[in-house]
């Protein structure tokens, strides 16, 4: 099988989780960079981790980098490419940019370079001048950055993040990649109480059933590459056959509440079209209700921080409540993600660590309380 450099792209701050994934997968040499994990695999390896992967944004093939100051090294470094190996003959190509602190900052201008470069390539590959483009999508990036350009090819399609279980989102969704890394960060198990008091479309409890029932994210979409001459249907079968066969019989209930009803109809759709309704306990409740006798349980949440409450006061009332609430479970860890800065005052006890994450553009900071006896 052909061998590629593939790399697994991520929100800023959730590289080494997407690398955790990767290794967990069988992929041990690994490069972590900002926003990307790369490492060398077949096509079947590009189907598995677009199925499996629930963390990552997207897998991308990486076709070439080179140094580009001006457009003719730009033209020259992406003819380069032995694009007929991969983009066959009736392949449509599309080609997206960016650019940042670099000479050549006219995205538009690069991206017609390439597409040009492109065609150059294919030229001397297929021995025609014009090419139909009617066939399977080929979606091609040029990113320079410093005045270094690197082209890739997408595999994904609609973003890792888009699972197909979501058709409705309450407001300010939080994004599936980032809400089952919330999960895999906590370390939490299904043998131990997890709750989301503050559920809203049901993001963090559907992807924390998934995850204890080992469901492949991607188990149930589609993927631009499908299309692909390279990857045969037959290869997305076996990779879907096997994660269907990996699917564990364990049972468990995850507690889910909100006080607006409506979000939580939605969520109930929702975790029925993931095929984990019968795992998640939706109750219309405040937080300031909320009550367990159970011990050493979990508390995964995104509660509002102002960008949709837009009433300061009411916020930091509400981080306030929540810390004397959540006192009372003295046995229990909270993984609380909020924007807002003075999160830990409000709510009246320093993190044992934060880390710095993205709620799609929202600077976040995921407050990590964990009991030290919960020992996972």
């Amino acid at each position: 099988m052909e061998r590629y450099t593939i790399i697994a792209t991520s929100t800023f701050g959730l590289e080494s989780v997407v690398a955790g994934e990767l290794r967990r997968l069988g992929y041990n040499d690994l490069t972590i960079e900002n926003g990307k994990v790369t490492f060398s695999g077949d096509p079947e390896d590009i189907a598995r981790c677009n199925i499996w992967l629930r963390t990552a944004d997207r897998i991308l093939i990486k076709a070439a980098d080179f140094e580009a100051r001006d457009f003719e090294e730009l033209f020259q470094g992406a003819r380069r490419v032995r694009w007929g190996d991969l983009i066959p003959l009736d392949g449509r190509m599309h080609v997206a940019g960016r650019s940042v602190s670099s000479k050549l900052f006219s995205v538009k201008d690069c991206q017609s370079i390439v597409k040009k470069a492109v065609i150059e390539a294919m030229k001397g590959r297929y021995g025609i001048e014009q090419f139909p483009e009617t066939g399977p999508l080929y979606k091609i990036e040029i990113a320079i950055r410093k005045d270094v350009a690197t082209l890739t090819v997408d595999t994904t399609g609609h973003g890792l993040h888009k699972r197909g279980y979501r058709e409705e989102t309450g407001e300010a969704p939080l994004r599936e990649n980032l809400a089952a890394a919330l999960v895999l960060l906590s370390r939490w198990r299904p043998d131990r109480v997890l709750a989301d008091p503050f559920c809203g479309s049901g993001t963090i409890p559907i992807e924390a059933a998934m995850i204890g029932k080992n469901i492949a994210p991607g188990l149930k979409r589609s993927f631009s590459s499908e299309s692909w001459p390279q990857i045969p249907q037959l290869l997305w079968d076996r990779v879907r056959r096997e994660a269907r066969n990996r699917i564990n019989g364990l049972q468990f209930r995850v507690l889910a509440s909100d006080n607006d009803f409506k979000v939580l109809k939605k969520a109930r759709e929702n975790a029925g079209n993931a095929g984990v309704g019968d795992l998640i306990a939706f109750q219309k409740l405040s937080f300031e209700e909320f009550r367990s006798r159970k011990k050493y349980g979990f508390i995964i949440c995104n509660p509002p921080y102002g960008e949709r409450m837009g009433d300061k006061e009411a916020i930091e009332k509400l981080y306030k409540k929540m810390g004397e609430g959540f006192s009372k479970l003295d046995t229990w860890s909270f993984f609380i993600l909020s924007a807002h800065p003075g999160f830990q005052a409000f709510f009246g006890k320093r993190a044992a660590k934060n880390r710095k994450l993205y709620n799609g553009g929202i600077k976040c900071y995921l407050y990590e309380y964990q009991f030290s006896s919960d020992v996972q």
